[in-house]
C-alpha cells in the first residue's frame, strides 16, 4: 500500500508549477509585441469606458455646470425619487416594455426565418441578389430612413394612396398614437432582417453537410432536416443572440423614436430613453435624466444576468 507522501507526490495537482513573479516577467518578455498591441486597447477603455464612470454621480447630485460634478450639492436619492412618483414613470414604462417586446417578437426571429430561406436557395446568383437588395436598408442613414417612413405615411404617401385605391380614407398615420407602435416596428423590420441574418448565414456554412446526407439517406425530406438538423445546430448561437438583444430591452432604438415621433403621440411613443433626452439635453435636467438613465442601464443589466443565468440551466449556452 503506497505511504501517503508517496500518494501526495504521484497528485498531478502537486507536481503543478507555481506561477512566480519570475515566470511573469519572463512571459511579459517575451511576448512584449502582443503587450504592447495591447497599449492603445486598455488606454481606450479606460479614457472612455472607465473614467466616465465617476459622471454617474450626477444623479445623486443638483449638478450645476458652472459648480462642476465635485462642487454641486448632494441630494442623494431624490432624483429617482421624484421619477419613480412622478406622473410619466408608469406611461414611459409601458411604452418602453411594449415597443421592446414587439420589437423582440417580431424582428428577432425575423433573421432567422429569412436565414434559413436563403440557405435552402440553389440558385447562388438569385441568391446574392437578395442578400444585397435585404443588406441595403442597414446602410442607409436612420435620418434618410426615418424621412422615407414619414414621406410613406404621410397624408399624401404611398401607403395612403394605396388606402384610397380600396376606398379608404388618407389620414397622416404619424399622427394616430395607436398606429406608432406597428410603424416602428415594421420599419425596424425592414431595415435590419437581412444585416441581422449575416451572423446566422454564418453558423449555417458552419453545419457539417454530411448529416444532412445522412438524413436523406434515411428518407428525410427537406423540412425535417431544417427542423431536426439545421435549427438545433445553428440554436447556440440564436441564444448568445438573443441574450445580447435581452440587454438592450430597456433601450430600444430612441435615436429613431426621436425622429419619427411628435407630441401629438408621447402617450404611445413617448420611451425611457427619449424622456431622458428631452429632460437631459432639451430642458438641461441632468441629475434627473441622469437618474432614469441609470435605472434603465442597471435593468439591462440585471435582464442579461437573468437571462444568462436561465440560459445556462437550461440549454448549458451562455454569455460566461
Amino acid at each position: 500500500m503506497p505511504s501517503k507522501t508517496s500518494a501526495q507526490a504521484a497528485d498531478p495537482l502537486q507536481l503543478k508549477h507555481r506561477l512566480t513573479w519570475k515566470d511573469v516577467r519572463k512571459n511579459l518578455y517575451k511576448y512584449r509585441g502582443i503587450y504592447i498591441m495591447l497599449i492603445p486597447v486598455l488606454i481606450y477603455y479606460i479614457m472612455f469606458c472607465y473614467a466616465p464612470l465617476q459622471g454617474l454621480q450626477i444623479a445623486f447630485r443638483d449638478f450645476r455646470p458652472g459648480r462642476g460634478i465635485w462642487g454641486s450639492r448632494w441630494i442623494g436619492w431624490e432624483n429617482f425619487e421624484m421619477f419613480f412618483t412622478g406622473p410619466y414613470f408608469l406611461s414611459r414604462l409601458r411604452n418602453t416594455l411594449l415597443i421592446s417586446l414587439y420589437t423582440i417578437v417580431v424582428c428577432f426571429p425575423a433573421p432567422i426565418l429569412f436565414a434559413l430561406l436563403l440557405n435552402e436557395v440553389r440558385n447562388k446568383y438569385f441568391k446574392k441578389i437578395v442578400q444585397t437588395v435585404s443588406y441595403l436598408p442597414h446602410f442607409i442613414s436612420l435620418v434618410v430612413v426615418c424621412g422615407l417612413v414619414k414621406e410613406f405615411v404621410s397624408t399624401t404617401g404611398l401607403i395612403n394612396q394605396i388606402i384610397e385605391m380600396f376606398g379608404g380614407e388618407a389620414a397622416n398615420m404619424l399622427m394616430d398614437p395607436g398606429k406608432f407602435r406597428g410603424i416602428y416596428v415594421i420599419s425596424e423590420l425592414w431595415q435590419t432582417i437581412g444585416w441581422n441574418s449575416i451572423i446566422y448565414l454564418a453558423a449555417l456554412a458552419g453545419v457539417n453537410t454530411e448529416l444532412y446526407d445522412a438524413a436523406a439517406v434515411d428518407g428525410a425530406g427537406r423540412f425535417r432536416r431544417i427542423w431536426s438538423i439545421t435549427i438545433p445546430s445553428i440554436m447556440p448561437t440564436v441564444i448568445i443572440m438573443f441574450i445580447m438583444r435581452i440587454g438592450q430591452f430597456m433601450s430600444v432604438g430612441f435615436d429613431k423614436i426621436i425622429l419619427l415621433y411628435n407630441e401629438n403621440i408621447y402617450e404611445t411613443a413617448d420611451i425611457i430613453s427619449s424622456f431622458v433626452y428631452r429632460k437631459g439635453i432639451i430642458e438641461a435636467n441632468y441629475s434627473y435624466s441622469m437618474a432614469v438613465s441609470l435605472v434603465n442601464s442597471v435593468v439591462n443589466f440585471l435582464l442579461v444576468v437573468l437571462v444568462n443565468k436561465i440560459s445556462a440551466k437550461v440549454s448549458e449556452t451562455s454569455l460566461w
